[in-house]
């Protein structure tokens, strides 16, 4: 009896089993386009169209928050790299697949700070500047505030939306930025970060009232001239 038991257990088991199984398989398939994305390498669009394909099954295999945020990942960084050539069609296509997969996996695994920071990102990119960008924004602070390899991107964010924070978000994002400046080792990162005179304006502005700041930062802005 009880070795049946066992043996109805371990068949149910891999029924049950087999889609996760199924879906980590298949997700591992793209580990190579998402490296080179994470690295900055350079992707090709049929590699790109490839790792996207395999997540797709990896999804219908196991349709869960994580292998939807995988995909989503990989449909981002797709769209938001220029040099694949993909086109506006397609760009379009990944960016709103991106933002849905993204909004479904944070309804069920809202503790994602990246994650907040690519949906923030995939909402600014198909609507431009916005109020529900600044709220993905502000959750991915809330959620992940001293993740160091997301304050270059969170502050690209933040000088990019500035007309739609309310006061009290701009209050929180000033000590926000202050708090990244004084951990920072190395605050070259907060100089490229700035592409235009206004970028510089509002940096300048939340550090207003930190020591040394202003001059720290005019010299990593000469130092990037020079270059």
């Amino acid at each position: 009896m009880l070795h049946g038991l066992l043996g109805v257990g371990g068949a149910a088991l891999a029924v049950v089993a087999w889609p996760v199984a199924n879906g980590a398989l298949q997700a591992q398939k793209a580990d190579a386009a998402f490296f080179e994305f994470r690295t900055g390498e350079q992707v090709q669009l049929g590699q790109a169209e490839a790792a996207m394909a395999t997540l797709d099954r990896a999804v219908a295999a196991d349709p869960v928050a994580g292998r939807r945020l995988g995909r989503a990942e990989m449909l981002l960084a797709a769209a938001l790299t220029p040099s694949l050539g993909a086109s506006e069609e397609q760009r379009s296509r990944w960016l709103k697949q991106s933002q849905a997969d993204l909004e479904f996996g944070l309804a069920n695994a809202p503790a994602r700070g990246v994650a907040w920071a690519q949906l923030a990102a995939a909402r600014q990119a198909i609507d431009g500047p916005s109020a529900k960008a600044v709220a993905a924004l502000m959750m991915s602070i809330d959620t992940a505030p001293m993740m160091e390899a997301l304050w270059p991107s969170r502050l690209r964010l933040i000088l990019d939306n500035q007309q739609f924070f309310t006061p009290q978000e701009r209050a929180r994002i000033g000590a926000y930025v202050v708090t990244n400046w004084r951990a920072s080792s190395d605050r070259l990162w907060v100089a490229e970060v700035i592409r235009s005179p206004l970028d510089e304006l509002f940096v300048r502005y939340y550090l207003r009232d930190e020591p040394e700041a202003q001059e720290e930062l005019t010299r990593w802005l000469t130092h990037l001239k020079r270059k």
